[in-house]
């Protein structure tokens, strides 16, 4: 089983929302430091939301702020990145990540910062 795997990904319209999801594979990464990033073409990865182990904190970049929530459940063992008001500048492809090693620290954004990948999930935003 990878140990990231996301979904929900899709072609939505302007305007539209979509939930994403990401399943943590049993064991570590459940307890992990979950994060949300994009990465367009010709774009550097861009950093979206993170969330502690407990999901009681959160930490949002600036490149969705305002129209993101990411959330967890820990019984299930997946994060979700809810996004909203989506335009054709969002459409990207969509990864989460885990980092196992570090304790919280919202400020650690950058893709560095974590150790496992899933593979993405395709969001394309027609106008």
């Amino acid at each position: 089983q990878p140990p990231l795997v996301e979904s929900g990904g899709g072609l939505v319209q302007t305007g539209a929302s979509r939930r994403l999801v990401c399943a943590l594979s049993e064991g570590p990464l459940r307890r992990s430091i979950v994060g949300w990033f994009r990465h367009a073409p010709k774009m550097e990865r861009q950093f979206i939301a993170s969330l502690s182990r407990s999901g009681d904190s959160q930490y949002y970049g600036d490149s969705m702020k305002d129209r993101v929530t990411i959330s967890r459940d820990n019984f299930k063992g997946t994060v979700y990145l809810q996004m909203n008001s989506l335009t054709p500048e969002d459409t990207a492809m969509y990864y989460c990540a885990a980092d196992i090693q570090n304790d919280w620290d919202p400020l650690r954004t950058t893709k560095d910062s974590y150790q496992y990948w899933g593979r993405g999930t395709q969001v394309t935003v027609s106008s």
